[in-house]
């Protein structure tokens, strides 16, 4: 008996067809009535005659359409002919007609890591071990749209669809349920659909969305080995055949369970064309078997969908930056806070200093206090690392150099204790090179510690460069524990200063890759004026004359103190 099958509110309804006309349209009058919207009040007409039938629009607004092309004046029916009245769906079916046998299956085989059950909450996506799906159509996944040529009518509706129903999500955990919605209203003969994505670090396929049609049906998806390594491999739509007709699943169970009429599965291609996951939908209806038209349509729309997803995942990863920056500025204010406001004052001498961070933050610190007795300590390292890292551990040695300075006002054994906290809740890796120095503004003389840092420079009233002798420099900070450091003293007359630098000043580069170089430095040393903010000021100024707006490699921190002229 031949009947037409049609899709109404997500429910298959079946009319007998007999000999005669049967008239189709949206009044109640018609024997097939059919209450949506886009279909006319008399939309089409079906002949039978002496066993065939005949499909025929009569005028309707939004034209009737079989195998997804628009009909002009009659068209024969054929068993599982696909049938649309505007925007509703049938299917011709007649089990007299006889089908076309399947082709055979490909040989083709998953991964043992493809083979695993993937679960979705309460639902359930199978790549099943044992079946192997008849693949009856395909669709060459070079193009993100599919072939342009076929159905751009179909296409270009199916596109501006799912376009307007993504807009505006960023949301990735909404985007890819709204992606199924979407195409079910594209494909209303589709039960299930299911998208997985590929995991980034394993290169799995993890479910990531589910929609079923009818909430109180079996909610396990399976996808055959066949068709996912196909999909994966050369990024090719599959359509299947039914799978409760095909010998290949002849034996599985839960396959027939399911009564899987027919699937898609398609790869979602990013921009690079890699595929990011696969899309799939299929359809238990008796009539609701998929045509190769429906699958280059599918094609198309995973195009669309697989955009929209990279959209989302840049417009979130853009935001993550976005409040990235905003931490990170507010980190670098945190830092330049935990730097001294102003540098010490004192009578007949001069200090200067200055900080300018690779980073948003750095590893670089310097800091100035006041002692008893007209006794000034100065504080300069610098951290192994840049960026937050060497940021959280200059933070927590500038906490260590204020509570040990209060307390402890001898050069020796305050390095040695800052050395020794430091050391007892070690960070891997993270050592500081580091100078404590203590000024005495009445005797006129600098006690100075170094803990693996560059030997400070003293330049003299007359032009004459001396340094502070390497012999006596200790380990860097962090390094070995219970270290005995040594002091130096250097003796101070009117006009002589000292340098303290890192060695983001020696290494800055130039576009060539030149290194800046002590050389260099000395030779602006020895041509300043005896004044340490000048000092500190040319010496700037020259390292990013030699960089040549060659980008930052390393913080660039500067201390210069001494006598007046």
């Amino acid at each position: 008996m031949a009947k037409l099958v049609v899709v109404i509110e997500g429910k298959e309804l079946e009319f007998e067809l007999n000999e005669g006309q049967t008239p189709i349209g949206r009044h109640p009058d018609n024997p097939i009535a059919i209450t949506q919207r886009s279909v006319s009040g008399r939309h089409a007409m079906i002949h039978g005659e002496a066993g065939e039938f005949v499909l025929e629009d009569v005028g309707s607004r939004n034209g009737t359409f079989a195998n997804q092309q628009r009909i002009e004046g009659r068209v024969k029916l054929n068993h599982n002919d696909a049938i649309r009245f505007g925007d509703a769906h049938a299917r011709f079916h007649d089990p007299a007609t006889k089908q076309v046998a399947p082709s055979k299956p490909s040989s083709a085989t998953v991964t043992d890591a493809q083979l695993a059950t993937l679960d979705l909450g309460a639902t359930q996506v199978d790549i099943d071990e044992a079946g192997e799906a008849t693949i009856i159509g395909t669709v060459a996944g070079t193009g993100r749209l599919g072939a342009l040529d076929v159905n751009p009518e179909a296409k270009l509706k199916a596109v501006l669809e799912i376009s307007n129903g993504l807009a505006g999500t960023v949301d990735l955990a909404a985007l890819l349920p709204k992606i199924l919605d979407s195409l079910f209203n594209v494909f209303m003969y589709a039960d299930r659909g299911c998208i997985l994505l590929k995991d980034a670090e394993t290169g799995e396929m993890v479910p990531r969305a589910m929609r079923h049609r009818r909430e109180d049906e079996d909610s396990t998806v399976r996808l055959s080995r066949t068709i996912v390594n196909k999909v994966l491999s050369e990024k090719t739509g599959i359509l299947s055949a039914d799978a409760t007709s095909d010998e290949e699943f002849s034996g599985i169970e839960s396959i027939a369970d399911l009564r899987i009429r027919s699937m898609m599965c398609v790869p979602l291609l990013g921009l690079d064309g890699d595929v990011l996951g696969i899309l799939s939908i299929d359809s238990q209806s008796a009539m609701g078997r998929f045509t190769e038209d429906d699958l280059d349509i599918l094609m198309t729309v995973a195009g669309q969908a697989a955009l929209s997803y990279e959209n989302a995942r840049l417009a979130q990863a853009y935001a993550e930056k976005q409040k990235q920056d905003a931490e990170m500025e507010i980190a670098k204010d945190v830092q330049r806070a935990l730097l001294p406001d102003a540098m010490p004052t004192a009578e007949g001498y001069q200090f200067y200093a200055s900080y300018d961070s690779a980073r948003a933050v750095g590893g670089d610190m310097y800091d100035c206090f006041d002692l008893p007795d007209g006794k000034i300590c100065l504080s300069f390292g610098d951290v192994a690392g840049k960026g937050v890292p060497g940021a959280l551990v200059m933070t927590r040695m500038g906490s260590c150099v204020q509570s040990t300075i209060r307390h402890v006002h001898d050069v020796v054994d305050a390095i040695n204790a800052i050395n020794d906290h430091m050391c007892a809740t070690e960070v891997d890796g993270r050592f500081v090179t580091y100078v404590l120095s203590i000024v005495d503004t009445k005797n006129h003389e600098v006690v100075l510690s170094n803990a693996g840092h560059m030997p400070p420079i003293i330049r003299r009233a007359n032009g004459e460069i001396e340094q502070f002798d390497r012999e006596l420099s200790g380990p860097a900070i962090c390094m070995v524990d219970d270290y005995p450091y040594e002091a130096q003293t250097c003796k101070l007359n009117p006009g002589d200063l000292i340098l303290i630098m890192t060695d983001g000043v020696d290494e800055a580069m130039n576009p060539e890759g030149e290194l800046y170089g002590v050389e260099r430095v000395m030779e602006v040393v020895k041509k300043s004026p005896p004044e340490a903010e000048k000092l500190g000021k040319l010496l700037l100024e020259d390292v990013r004359r030699h960089a040549r707006g060659y980008p930052q490699s390393d913080d660039i921190t500067i201390m210069t103190f001494g006598r007046n002229p």
